[in-house]
Protein backbone atom coordinates (compact mmCIF):
# COMPACT_ATOMS: atom_id res chain seq x y z
CA UNK A 1 0.00 0.00 0.00
CA UNK A 2 1.12 3.69 -0.64
CA UNK A 3 0.69 6.67 0.45
CA UNK A 4 -0.10 9.45 -1.58
CA UNK A 5 0.49 12.97 -1.25
CA UNK A 6 -3.02 14.24 -0.33
CA UNK A 7 -3.05 10.90 2.71
CA UNK A 8 0.78 12.13 3.98
CA UNK A 9 -0.82 15.80 4.52
CA UNK A 10 -3.34 14.74 6.09
CA UNK A 11 -0.88 12.50 8.27
CA UNK A 12 1.14 15.38 9.13
CA UNK A 13 -1.31 17.81 10.23
CA UNK A 14 -3.14 15.22 12.25
CA UNK A 15 0.42 14.50 14.32
CA UNK A 16 1.60 18.19 13.71
CA UNK A 17 -2.06 19.78 15.16
CA UNK A 18 -2.04 21.50 12.34
CA UNK A 19 -3.91 22.40 9.15
CA UNK A 20 -3.48 20.37 6.31
CA UNK A 21 -3.33 23.61 4.27
CA UNK A 22 -0.18 24.22 6.82
CA UNK A 23 0.87 20.85 6.30
CA UNK A 24 0.99 20.73 2.52
CA UNK A 25 3.06 24.23 2.52
CA UNK A 26 5.40 22.68 4.68
CA UNK A 27 5.52 19.51 2.38
CA UNK A 28 5.59 21.38 -0.56
CA UNK A 29 8.74 23.72 0.74
CA UNK A 30 10.65 20.62 1.97
CA UNK A 31 10.26 19.40 -1.51
CA UNK A 32 11.73 22.76 -3.14
CA UNK A 33 14.57 22.69 -0.84
CA UNK A 34 15.42 19.41 -1.54
CA UNK A 35 15.52 19.88 -4.93
CA UNK A 36 17.65 22.83 -5.07
CA UNK A 37 20.30 21.32 -2.71
CA UNK A 38 20.87 18.34 -4.55
CA UNK A 39 20.52 20.07 -8.00
CA UNK A 40 23.24 22.22 -6.62
CA UNK A 41 25.51 18.84 -5.86
CA UNK A 42 24.87 20.13 -1.66
CA UNK A 43 24.30 16.28 0.69
CA UNK A 44 20.80 16.58 2.17
CA UNK A 45 20.55 14.51 5.41
CA UNK A 46 17.33 14.03 7.89
CA UNK A 47 19.61 11.70 10.54
CA UNK A 48 18.22 8.56 11.13
CA UNK A 49 15.95 8.83 8.46
CA UNK A 50 17.94 9.08 5.02
CA UNK A 51 20.31 11.07 3.00
CA UNK A 52 20.05 12.33 -0.21
CA UNK A 53 22.77 13.75 -2.75
CA UNK A 54 23.78 14.01 -6.42
CA UNK A 55 26.41 11.47 -7.65
CA UNK A 56 28.46 11.70 -10.61
CA UNK A 57 28.36 8.99 -13.60
CA UNK A 58 31.32 8.51 -15.69
CA UNK A 59 30.55 7.66 -19.52
CA UNK A 60 30.76 3.85 -20.30
CA UNK A 61 29.68 1.70 -23.48
CA UNK A 62 26.33 -0.56 -22.96
CA UNK A 63 24.60 -2.32 -24.90
CA UNK A 64 21.03 -1.64 -26.90
CA UNK A 65 18.77 -4.47 -25.62
CA UNK A 66 16.63 -4.82 -28.68
CA UNK A 67 19.65 -5.03 -31.00
CA UNK A 68 22.55 -5.78 -29.07
CA UNK A 69 24.44 -3.20 -30.38
CA UNK A 70 27.25 -1.26 -28.79
CA UNK A 71 26.36 2.11 -27.46
CA UNK A 72 28.09 4.76 -25.84
CA UNK A 73 26.31 6.22 -22.88
CA UNK A 74 27.53 9.83 -21.83
CA UNK A 75 28.80 10.95 -18.55
CA UNK A 76 25.71 12.28 -16.46
CA UNK A 77 24.36 12.73 -12.51
CA UNK A 78 22.21 10.44 -10.83
CA UNK A 79 20.52 10.19 -6.92
CA UNK A 80 21.74 8.87 -4.32
CA UNK A 81 18.87 7.55 -1.28
CA UNK A 82 20.46 6.24 1.54
CA UNK A 83 18.29 4.59 4.21
CA UNK A 84 18.94 6.00 8.07
CA UNK A 85 18.95 4.04 11.29
CA UNK A 86 16.16 4.59 12.07
CA UNK A 87 13.97 3.78 9.00
CA UNK A 88 16.11 0.80 8.56
CA UNK A 89 14.80 -0.75 12.08
CA UNK A 90 10.89 0.57 10.75
CA UNK A 91 11.09 -2.09 8.61
CA UNK A 92 12.25 -5.13 10.73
Amino acid sequence: MAINRSDLVSKLADKAGTTKTDADSVLSALSETLLEAVGKGEKVQIPGILSVERVERSARTGRNPATGETINIPAGYGVKVSAGSKLKSAVK
